[in-house]
């Protein structure tokens, strides 16, 4: 089903949740805006930050970083991790280590962030997007085996598959984890929107050759900026530790043999990282406490449900519903507007990267899923640092919506 198809019927006052986006992706007019996820800081973070500049660390290397790594990979169940200044870098820098380069695929779902294809085109190879789960938006692992073996007997070298754990909820890696083994093909976890994730006892993270966090500003926690990579193989995590930083030699004059890049995380940022690493689990219960909520006000709404209701063990970082327009009498975009007039912020899900243009042309194997969930889906908001007052706010004016409508 094309974009064209599914819209058509609809009557022209409707709104789009891409005209929606596109017309009000700033500030709205009066009240105190509500954001969708932003950092939750406070006291602690300032003791830790305040105590790393007083030690003088304030390079790219330190005693925060060395703790902030064990902690991390420990919270994961992984051996060992190298801090970087992006969960793009992560990614860029495993799929480097694993001899990605010109001539390779990588198998991408197409329901993702750009970063993760982005960091294939950085190595000089191909993502190759695979369509979702509609349930999940998480990638499909028929679509998946289907693409391996077409790429397979096209006799093209697939350097890695990187499932994405979207918005929070891992992917099945059950079967996306056999599917790789079977092809001979290592799986990278795109974990950047899944600390503190949970599937089958493992934690999200733990998944694949490696994988990839994310410490963005609106992510479970925040460094600022930041990222990192983990995993228990320990040459894979040396290499991408020593490519992080410029590739330098251990010389006492600068000696370089290999192309590197300047991706180590701060020391500083590293400090923030630890406070808010030991404040995840009451930010994990105050998301997953919005998420509720929101279940509870749709749960009698006809055509709407939560992407991923069925997945109990993710770390909700953003809820997002799913609208059935044909059933609910309304659109993504009509509540997007309403509640953007209300200065509360909304995102599409992901638009697939298949219809991105900087993509065109680009090998997909679809079919529809991504596309229906840009077309019907909105991101609410979702943040820990969300007070009650504000969660109060927002789902009275989602009441408000609904009783009109």
């Amino acid at each position: 089903m094309t974009v064209r198809e599914h819209n058509a019927g609809h009557p022209p006052s409707q709104h789009t949740i891409e005209q929606v986006w596109l017309a009000n992706p700033g500030i709205g007019p009066t009240a105190e805006r509500i954001w969708l996820s932003s950092p939750d800081v406070g006291p602690l973070e300032e003791s830790y930050l305040v105590r790393a500049l007083r030690s003088g660390w304030v390079a790219p290397v330190g005693p925060e970083v060395d703790a902030f790594e064990r902690e991390v990979a420990a919270r994961v169940g992984r051996a060992h991790a190298a801090a970087l200044t992006s969960g793009t870098a992560g990614l860029h820098l495993a799929l480097l280590a694993l001899g990605a380069g010109p001539g390779d695929a990588v198998v991408v779902p197409t329901l993702t962030f750009v970063a993760t294809a982005n960091a294939v085109v950085y190595t000089g190879a191909e993502p190759v997007f695979v369509d979702c789960e509609p349930e999940s938006g998480n990638l499909d692992p028929d679509l998946l085996e289907r693409t391996l073996d077409e790429l397979r007997r096209a006799r093209r070298r697939v350097a890695a598959v990187l499932p994405v754990d979207m918005f929070g909820s891992c992917a099945d890696y059950g079967r996306i984890l056999p599917i790789g083994a079977s092809a001979g093909v290592p799986i990278i976890e795109d974990a950047a929107e899944a600390l503190g994730a949970v599937q089958d006892g493992h934690p999200a993270g733990a998944f694949g050759r490696a994988a990839v966090l994310s410490f963005n500003g609106n992510k479970m926690i925040t460094t600022s900026n930041g990222g990192m990579l983990v995993s228990d193989d320990q040459d894979l995590i040396a290499r991408c530790r020593y490519l992080s930083t410029q590739a330098r030699q251990p010389v006492t004059h600068y000696e370089h043999t290999d192309i590197g890049y300047n991706y180590r995380l701060s020391n500083l940022l590293a400090a923030l990282g630890r406070a808010q690493l030991r404040r995840l689990d009451g930010m994990l219960e105050r998301r997953r406490a919005h998420r509720e909520r929101y279940a509870k006000l749709f749960s009698a709404v006809p055509g709407v449900r939560l992407l991923g209701d069925r997945d109990a063990g993710a770390n909700c970082w953003l809820t997002s519903i799913v609208v059935d327009p044909a059933v609910a009498g309304w659109q993504v975009g009509d509540l997007a507007a309403h509640l953007g007039a209300l200065d509360i912020e909304t995102r599409p899900i992901w638009k697939p990267m298949h219809l991105q243009p900087v993509f065109r042309g680009a090998r997909s194997v679809l079919s529809g899923a991504a596309e229906q969930l840009f077309n019907d889906g909105l991101a609410l908001p979702s943040g820990s640092a969300l007070t009650d007052q504000q969660v109060a706010r927002v789902t009275a004016a989602i009441g408000d919506f609904l009783d009109r409508r």
